[in-house]
């Protein structure tokens, strides 16, 4: 059983930053892919980025420069460093990760972005 907490939401003004976190149970963040996904109101969940094993990520076009996904291992914590945010940022962000083909996902944080 893996276990995912998301924290670090929160409502902020365009432009602001914010940064998330996903504390796992175990060792999973170092040996598995590790994503942020969000979903917005009235729309599908979609992928924000991901990091893997060997430290290659993947941003979403709409937040590549301004996104950065990064994890501390001895902590067990994936982060997502959110600057430049932008009213369409608003959503409620997962954290997610696969393991013997069983897909876990985090209780999701609400980030909104407003003036």
């Amino acid at each position: 059983q893996v276990q995912l907490v998301e924290s670090g939401g929160g409502l902020v003004q365009p432009g602001e930053s914010l940064r998330l976190s996903c504390a796992a149970s175990g060792t999973i963040v170092s040996a598995n892919i590790m994503a942020w996904y969000r979903q917005a109101p009235g729309k599908e969940r979609v992928l924000v980025a991901y990091l893997t094993s060997i430290d290659t990520t993947n941003y979403a076009d709409s937040v590549k420069g301004r996104f950065t996904i990064s994890r501390d291992n001895a902590k067990n914590t994936v982060y997502l460093q959110m600057n430049t945010l932008k009213p369409e940022d608003t959503a409620v962000y997962y954290c997610t990760t696969q393991k013997a083909g069983v897909r876990y996902w985090g209780q999701g944080t609400q980030v909104t972005v407003s003036s």
